[in-house]
């Protein structure tokens, strides 16, 4: 049987609590998404050639991806010295989530191997894959339905151990 409409709709007379709105969040995410897409295209790491290229560092070897990297490095470090490093809510006034675990793991190399040994294949990782869906490249798809699955087995393999 269908549930009644109103038992999906939230409440409007609950209380308010100190977490901005959803819309909120989601505008915020819009244009961090698409500010990050836009730098990405700019500095043309959405081409696989040139990720590649960058990587090759025994043949033809393209550095043009270090500079994106410390121009990256250099915008964002002295702002979250100022601005991240101390806080504990977020500009939006909800809580800010920062990693608080320092070691290094099993889990940590695995993936970390794995996510290496797929950009370094394929010259594609999920910021720009998504970025390169405009593109309609089937190849794209394909890389993105590969993401989801290694997603979903680390989910499994992550609940089963704990």
């Amino acid at each position: 049987m269908n549930k009644p409409i109103s038992s999906d709709i939230k409440s409007t007379t609950e209380s308010p609590t100190s977490e901005p709105s959803n819309s909120k969040y989601n505008v915020v995410a819009l244009l961090a998404g698409l500010l990050f897409g836009a730098g990405l295209t700019i500095s043309t790491m959405v081409d696989p050639a040139r990720v590649i290229g960058f990587l090759d560092i025994l043949g033809d070897w393209d550095p043009a991806l270090a500079f994106v990297m410390l121009g990256g490095i250099a915008v964002y470090m002295p702002l979250y010295w100022l601005f991240v490093r101390n806080k504990n809510k977020a500009l939006l006034g909800g809580s800010l989530h920062l990693p608080t675990k320092q070691e290094i793991d099993k889990p940590l190399v695995l993936g970390a191997s794995i996510f290496g040994i797929g950009w370094g294949i394929t010259g594609i990782c999920p910021g720009p894959a998504i970025t390169n869906l405009s593109s309609g490249d089937i190849s794209i798809f394909a890389f993105i339905v590969a993401m989801v699955i290694g997603m979903l087995i680390a989910t499994k393999f992550k609940s089963k151990s704990g």
